[in-house]
C-alpha cells in the first residue's frame, strides 16, 4: 500500500502540499472507494504529483507558459449545482438540437440528467457516465481507464487521475456506425469563490466502427474556476473516428486539458481543436500511431485577444511503418494576447515509409500580440517523407483593398479576410450543422453578425 506520508513534495513546487491535504480530505468520498484497483490508481497518481510538483518555466515543455496563476489560487471542489440552476435555455447555443445522436451534460463536473438525452443508438453502443459504471459495472473500466493518459505525463493529469468524480463513457462495438455526433458538454457556472472540476472521458471505438465525438467546454459566469480535463480515446483496427473539441470557457477561467489516443492498424483518426475562451489555457494532444496503414489528421483553430494566454502542445508518435499524418493549426492573435504552439512528430526506428506534414500559421492583428511557435520533427528512421514549418504575418493590405473596391467597409473587409484564413480548417469538420456553428461563433468573436459568416457547407 502506498503511504502518502512518506512522500515529500519538491521544494520547487509551491502549494503542492495544499493539493496533498485536499486529497487526504476528499479521498474517502471519491467514487469507487470499494474498488481496490481504483483506490490504488488514485493514490499512485497523487504520489506522482507530489514527486513532480507543478511545472515551471524551467521545464522545456512549459517554458513559455507559467501556471503560477493556477498554483497561487485556492480552489475548492465544485459543488453539485442546485436543481434547475442551469436551464436548457442557458446552454441552447452550445447544443445541436435535432443533430446529436446523444448528449451527456455535466455541470461543474456533475452529471445533469435533465439536460442530457440518450436517443436510440445502434445495437450495442454503450453511452453513460463513469460514475454509473463505477457503481454498476466497474469491470468495463478497469482494463482501460488511465492506460493511455499516464499520470506521469504532467502534474495536471496526475491531479485529474487522483480527484476525478465523473465523466463520459462511450463504447462503440465492432462494425458499428453512428450517423450523428455523440456530444459531451461540460458546463461551468463560474459563480462564487474559485472552484475546480476534474472531468474525465473514456472513448472506446472497436474495429471497423465509425462515429463523430464532440466535447464542448463552456462557461456561463465570469468568476474564476479551473477545468482540469482528461480524455482517453482508443481507436480500433479499421475504425474511423473524428473528434471535435470546442473550448469556449469564460474569460476568468483556467483550462488545462489532455487528450490521449492510441490508434490500431488501418484506422483513421481526425481531431479538430477550436479554442476561443479562457484566461490561461493549455491543451495537450498526444496520439500513438501503433500500427501500419494509419491516417492521422490534427486540425486546430485558436483565437485570443486582450491578455489571454493559450498553449497548444501536440505529439504524433509514429511507432509503426506505412502511416500518414497531417497537422495544421491556425491562430488569430490581437491585443496583448500570447499563444504557444509546440507540435512534435516522432518517427520511430521501425516506422519506415512514414509520410508526415506539420504546419502552424498565425495572423497577428496587433503589435503587442505574441506567438511562440515550435514545430518539431524527431526522426529515427531513414525512409520517410516529412516536413514542417511555421508562418507569422499580418493581414494582406492587397486583400483588404480588393474587398473595399467591391463596396465593403474596411472593418468588414478585414473581418472577411481573417475569417477566410480559418475556413481551410473549418471545412474539414464533418456535417454542415457542426461546421456552420463554429463559423458563426468565430465570425461573431471577430465583431461581425453571425448570420453574415461565409457559407462553408
Amino acid at each position: 500500500m502506498i503511504q502518502l506520508a512518506e512522500t515529500k513534495a519538491p521544494a520547487t513546487a509551491p502549494r503542492t502540499g495544499t493539493w496533498l491535504s485536499a486529497f487526504a480530505a476528499q479521498e474517502p468520498g471519491l467514487p469507487g472507494r470499494h474498488l481496490p484497483w481504483l483506490v490504488e490508481s488514485r493514490k499512485s497518481a497523487i504520489v506522482d504529483f507530489a514527486e513532480m510538483g507543478f511545472p515551471t518555466t524551467a521545464h522545456e515543455d512549459w517554458r513559455a507558459t507559467s501556471v503560477a496563476p493556477i498554483v497561487e489560487t485556492a480552489f475548492r471542489p465544485a459543488p453539485a449545482p442546485a436543481a434547475g440552476a442551469v436551464t436548457a435555455a442557458a446552454i441552447a447555443d452550445s447544443v445541436y438540437e435535432g443533430v446529436e445522436a446523444a448528449r451527456l451534460v455535466f455541470v461543474d463536473g456533475h452529471y445533469a440528467p435533465a439536460l442530457s438525452h440518450r436517443a436510440a443508438l445502434p445495437a450495442g453502443v454503450r453511452i453513460g457516465t463513469l460514475g454509473e459504471l463505477l457503481a454498476a459495472d466497474p469491470r468495463a473500466l478497469e482494463s482501460q481507464l488511465g492506460r493511455i493518459a499516464s499520470p506521469r505525463a504532467h502534474a495536471f493529469v496526475a491531479l485529474n487521475t487522483a480527484f476525478f468524480r465523473d465523466g463520459a463513457f462511450v463504447h462503440l462495438p465492432a462494425r458499428t456506425v453512428v450517423e450523428r455526433p455523440i456530444h459531451v458538454l461540460y458546463v461551468a457556472t463560474g459563480a462564487g469563490e474559485p472552484t475546480v472540476a476534474h472531468p474525465r472521458a473514456l472513448f472506446l471505438a472497436d474495429r471497423e466502427s465509425k462515429a463523430v465525438l464532440v466535447e464542448t467546454f463552456v462557461g456561463l459566469g465570469s468568476g474564476v474556476y479551473l477545468t482540469n480535463a482528461v480524455s482517453e480515446l482508443v481507436v480500433g483496427e479499421n475504425a474511423h473516428i473524428e473528434h471535435l473539441k470546442i473550448q469556449r470557457e469564460s474569460l476568468g477561467a483556467f483550462h488545462v486539458a489532455t487528450l490521449s489516443t492510441r490508434q490500431a492498424q488501418n484506422c483513421s483518426f481526425t481531431s479538430h481543436s477550436i479554442a476561443l475562451g479562457g484566461s490561461l489555457v493549455r491543451n495537450d494532444l498526444n496520439t500513438l500511431v501503433d500500427g501500419p496503414g494509419i491516417t492521422t489528421t490534427l486540425n486546430g483553430v485558436y483565437r485570443v485577444f486582450g491578455t489571454q494566454h493559450l498553449d497548444n502542445h501536440t505529439s504524433i508518435d509514429h511507432a509503426k511503418a506505412h502511416s500518414v499524418s497531417r497537422e495544421l493549426y491556425k491562430g488569430i492573435l490581437e491585443g496583448k494576447a500570447k499563444a504557444v504552439f509546440n507540435g512534435k512528430i516522432i518517427v520511430r526506428k521501425d516506422a519506415q515509409q512514414t509520410d508526415a506534414h506539420q504546419a502552424n500559421k498565425n495572423l497577428l492583428l496587433s503589435d503587442e500580440a505574441i506567438i511562440d511557435t515550435k514545430p518539431q520533427l524527431e526522426i529515427f528512421a531513414n525512409d520517410v517523407k516529412c516536413k514542417h514549418g511555421a508562418t507569422i504575418g499580418h493581414i494582406s493590405p492587397d486583400a483588404v483593398f480588393y474587398l473595399r473596391t467591391r463596396g465593403l467597409p474596411e472593418a468588414d473587409a478585414r473581418r472577411l479576410v481573417i475569417h477566410a484564413f480559418l475556413l481551410e480548417i473549418l471545412r474539414e469538420i464533418s456535417g454542415p450543422a457542426l461546421r456552420e456553428r463554429q463559423a458563426r461563433w468565430l465570425y461573431a468573436l471577430l465583431g461581425g453578425e453571425p448570420e453574415a459568416a461565409i457559407e462553408i457547407g
